[in-house]
């Protein structure tokens, strides 16, 4: 019984340090950085989703990440922002982890996601 409750203690402890790997932003402070362009946004919900509405001005992460590297900036401290579908959605980290993998220092998650995002009745554009 205690090496199960060791065992439980480790992955818990595990998965708190894997969701704090990137610090969380606000729906309010994603919006503000859409509408001032201050951040490269990436919407990690796959094409469809990506297509019927997203983050004003988000890059499509499905359609890019073959090339991501020539879709963010030079400056390797521009602010990186990933959102996928909720709070309980894990996609947003291969965006997260493809912009660190690449040198990004300051990449956030909207953890809210994008069904975050519409609850708090904000304005999505559809894709192309």
């Amino acid at each position: 019984m205690k090496k199960i409750s060791i065992l439980f203690a480790a992955l818990f402890l595990a998965v708190a340090v894997r969701a704090a790997e990137f610090s969380d932003i606000s729906v309010s402070d994603v919006k503000a950085l859409s509408e001032s362009k201050a951040a490269v946004i990436l919407d990690v919900n796959g094409s469809e989703s990506y297509n019927e509405g997203h983050v004003p001005g988000a890059l499509n992460f499905a359609a890019i990440q073959d090339n991501l590297s020539a879709k963010l900036p030079q400056d390797k401290g521009a602010l990186i922002v990933a959102y996928c579908g909720s709070p309980r959605c894990g996609a947003y980290a291969r965006a997260a982890k493809a912009a660190q993998k690449l040198g990004y220092t300051n990449i956030k998650h909207m953890s809210a996601g994008i069904s975050g995002w519409k609850s708090a009745g904000m304005k999505t554009e559809p894709g192309n």
